[in-house]
């Protein structure tokens, strides 16, 4: 067996002992906030500490993937812990980390890792044995392989993708004959032919064509603006001491067009995410920009709706997504025996995560996507292949789900949505916050 490459004698300045993703903003105390402490007293059965945050439908699911195996594995008993959504999950997950009480796993997004994997916060992965439990590098989607990485070293495993995407009600969608002969919405490819279909759909609901709720949710208007963005084929880097790299008349344009379907027939011109969803589910909106996790909150409504990537209207098919992974918090001391357990109940859950996909995700674990019992779930087939077109957070120290930056940019875009300021005055007022960070040492 390899040698696990675990960081236990690395000791941890009290710059290090701050980061995690400096946009988690100000760190609690973490004597009472951190998992159990110091590794279990050999017995015959290893008890493994799992901290998450996932809640509603997903903590349901994925409680009901612990407790398979569970079963499964007499050998060991997994424990988890459910943490708030958002910096006051990573906060803790830091300080645990770095104060040396951390659990065995945790889950985290992808776009976080570059906040913990260069600090030290958590160890990577043993590649042989994860061959040794039956998953390799072949298992996974390129693009979400290369996002596992850290300079060179596989700091991540995810779960899924869950990306960015469009819902869409097939009888408002009949009515208005956009249905192409597969029984799916007709393919559009300009940002003039969406903004025509979505007056055909509002035609038949005499309310709106879509719904897209963003007030007060940054990270809402962050999905759809780095959508449109990527769609543009650009790309943007976040290198500390310098200013953000952006094509800024794509970022515009993206904004532009975003506060255009915001008119009030389109779309409603404000709104949050609970009334948009609310609005699509009564059927008074054909279309909901929303993500795949709202598939459970469709199906309870007894809707007639489908999903897809959202169009590619700027010619380079891209979709905002990221992954829940599987990340090893940093152990002062290594115990070999829960370690191997922590690899099994791991794989297993990946290899078990057609149940994961029921919830609206998709498995990040390539053999089940390709298994026949996948390819009968719709609408999660239906934009499976947003798996191979991701466009991950750019790799910043404070940028990815649940960050602070996504909150910047929202108090600087929102009132570009509202038709209070223009783009150009938004998107230059988000950049120079950006680059205030940028201007900060990287804490790592």
């Amino acid at each position: 067996m390899k040698q696990y490459e675990s960081l236990a004698g690395k000791q941890l300045s009290r710059r290090q002992l701050l980061t995690g993703s400096a946009a988690v903003g100000g760190l609690a105390l973490a004597g009472s906030l951190a998992g159990c402490g110091g590794p279990a007293q050999a017995s015959a059965v290893q008890n493994i500490d799992f901290w998450h945050l996932l809640s509603g439908g997903d903590g349901i699911k994925m409680q009901g993937m612990i407790d398979k195996a569970n079963q499964a594995n007499p050998g060991f008993k997994v424990h988890p812990t459910v943490l708030a959504w958002g910096p006051p999950y990573y906060t803790k997950l830091a300080m645990a980390s770095a104060g040396g009480r951390p659990p065995e796993v945790a889950i985290m997004h992808a776009s976080r890792v570059p906040g913990y994997a260069p600090g030290g916060l958590i160890e990577p992965w043993d590649l042989g044995l994860l061959e040794e439990h039956g998953v390799t590098s072949a298992d996974f989607a390129p693009r979400i392989w290369e996002k596992s990485q850290q300079n060179g070293k596989v700091f991540s495993l995810a779960l899924d993708s869950h990306p960015f995407v469009m819902f869409y009600n097939t009888d408002i969608a009949g009515k208005a004959g956009l249905l192409g002969s597969n029984g799916q919405l007709q393919a559009v490819n300009s940002p003039q032919e969406f903004m025509g279909m979505a007056k055909e759909m509002q035609k038949v609901t005499k309310a709106h064509g879509l719904s897209f709720g963003y007030l007060a949710l940054g990270s809402q208007m962050w999905r759809l603006f780095y959508t449109l963005y990527k769609q543009h084929g650009a790309d943007i880097e976040l290198t500390p001491g310098q200013p953000m790299k952006v094509d800024r008349d794509a970022a515009i344009e993206s904004l532009e067009f975003m506060a255009s379907l915001l008119d009030d027939t389109i779309a409603a011109s404000s709104g949050d995410i609970n009334t948009a969803i609310a609005e699509f589910a009564r059927g008074d909106s054909g279309m909901l920009f929303s993500g795949v996790w709202e598939i459970p909150t469709m199906k309870k409504a007894g809707l007639p709706f489908d999903a897809a990537t959202i169009p590619t209207l700027y010619g380079t098919p891209a979709s905002y997504a990221d992954s829940h992974s599987f990340v090893l918090p940093r152990q002062l001391t290594v115990n070999d025996e829960k370690r191997r357990a922590v690899y099994k109940f791991v794989t297993d859950v990946l290899k078990g995560s057609l149940s994961w996909a029921e919830a609206g995700h998709i498995p990040a674990f390539q053999p089940v996507v390709k298994t026949a019992e996948y390819r009968k779930l719709t609408p999660q087939i239906h934009y499976a292949n947003a798996a191979d077109i991701i466009a991950y957070d750019p790799e910043s120290w404070f940028s990815g789900s649940g960050s602070d930056w996504q909150t910047y940019f929202g108090e600087n875009i929102q009132n570009v949505l509202l038709g209070r300021d223009k783009a150009s005055v938004g998107w230059d007022a988000f950049e120079r916050r950006t680059n205030t960070l940028l201007s900060r040492p990287n804490p790592v």
